[in-house]
């Protein structure tokens, strides 16, 4: 019996497992799992500085001529001190001298001779940046299971962090089954097709930042397939793609079996991809998905994305949906939840017209899809769209237009 979409995800979520770890130079932590906790070492800024090119003053001389005293450049250790009727001239990022309570941008002052002519009202702490405002020391800036984007290893540089302990990386196997089956290097006979699913979730599993080992295309035979289980056995993740339904040469989870798979589900009330299975032999997860390409490319974003975002550490393996509203009515067969491919500008979701789950085409073109519900004959309104990578609107400038 096929179980819900929630209860195979919630299967999935339930995973706990244990990653190995290995310490590299930020430089080379880029799209890495953080596998510790780090702390800020120093305060951010770690003294009161200028925000502005200006003049370091006090609040009494406002409206007042001021003597420039001085210059302090940014990193220069002058020891200058404001005193009323005095100024410092001061650069973006110098030190803020003993006495300033206020920092007027030079455009703002009138120069008359030596002196500065002050604006008639000053703000206290005006374009300073106060010590720690960013960062207090001791403060968590990374935490554990934390994926390390760009800016984040920024973060770790500005603590004098020089290396960081991150967990290994996912290694994926793939292969396919299937008599009809040609790869791409190879010469198509009568009734074949070039496999496209394989190199399709080889680069997907590279671009989630797996260690992809490509088994080969398989025969649809069980010892064959058997051989190729044994191959991949190393691997945290296996994922086929083919064999997986009803189909008289279908030996794909026969083979597995007889490998000792326990699986966790063999058939999601889902369309299409209802005979999409998740198993486990030893410490190795298994993702039979099926050969529709399509189908497998749709329940391996739903599904495998998931699995591994959760094995490989992450403290947020949850993809989250975009609420928005779909361009036009769709009618629906109710009876199970459905995948919608399509498109998203930033507004509005727009289905794929061509979405049969045989096609290839429909996954080069689609920014993500939704998921109707069991019930649903038609949807008009507020769908969820999944985005298949942190969506940029391309019509952004269009937000702040008008």
């Amino acid at each position: 019996m096929a179980i819900a979409v929630t209860e195979a995800l919630q299967l999935i979520e339930n995973i706990h497992t244990t990653r190995a770890r290995e310490t590299l130079c930020i430089e080379e932590a880029l799209g890495r799992i953080s596998a510790q906790e780090y702390r800020a070492n120093i305060d951010l800024p770690s003294f009161n500085n200028s925000a502005m090119d200006g003049f370091a003053v006090r609040l009494e001389d406002a409206g007042k001529g001021v003597k420039v005293i001085g210059t302090i450049l940014a990193g220069s250790s002058a020891q200058l001190s404001v005193t009323p009727g005095n100024a410092v001239k001061i650069m973006t990022g110098a030190k803020i001298p003993e006495g300033c309570e206020a920092v007027v941008p030079i455009e703002d002052v009138e120069f008359v001779g030596e002196s500065v002519k002050l604006p008639s009202k000053i703000t206290p702490q005006a374009n300073m940046r106060l010590r720690g405002e960013d960062i207090k020391a001791g403060q968590t800036i990374i935490e554990r299971g934390e994926y390390l984007s760009s800016y984040k290893i920024g973060l770790l540089a500005s603590q004098g962090y020089s290396y960081i302990e991150v967990y290994r990386p996912l290694r994926v196997a793939i292969f396919a089954t299937g008599h009809e089956l040609k790869m791409h290097y190879e010469s198509l006979q009568n009734a074949q097709i070039f496999n496209s699913n394989t190199p399709s979730l080889l680069a997907r599993c590279k671009e989630l930042g797996c260690e992809v080992t490509f088994i080969g295309k398989i025969e649809d035979n069980p010892q064959t397939i058997k051989e190729a289980i044994a191959n991949a056995k190393d691997a945290d993740i296996i994922i086929t793609s083919g064999g997986v339904s009803v189909g008289e040469a279908d030996f794909t989870k026969e083979a597995f079996k007889d490998m000792g798979m326990q699986v966790l589900f063999s058939k999601i009330d889902i369309k299409p991809g209802k005979p999409t299975t998740l198993g486990k032999i030893g410490d190795t997860y298994v993702l039979n998905l099926p050969g529709n390409p399509l189908a497998a490319i749709l329940n391996f974003e739903l599904f495998g994305r998931f699995l591994i975002n959760r094995l490989s550490g992450r403290k947020d393996p949850y993809i989250k949906p975009i609420k928005t509203v779909i361009a036009h009515k769709l009618t629906l067969k109710p009876g199970r939840n459905t995948i919608i491919p399509g498109t998203f500008d930033g507004a509005t979701f727009y289905p794929l017209e061509k979405r049969g789950p045989g096609m290839v085409r429909p996954a080069s073109l689609m920014d993500g899809f939704i998921i109707t519900k069991k019930d649903a004959s038609q949807i008009s309104k507020e769908v969820l769209f999944i985005p298949l990578a942190n969506f940029t609107a391309s019509k952004m400038y269009e937000l702040f237009s008008g």
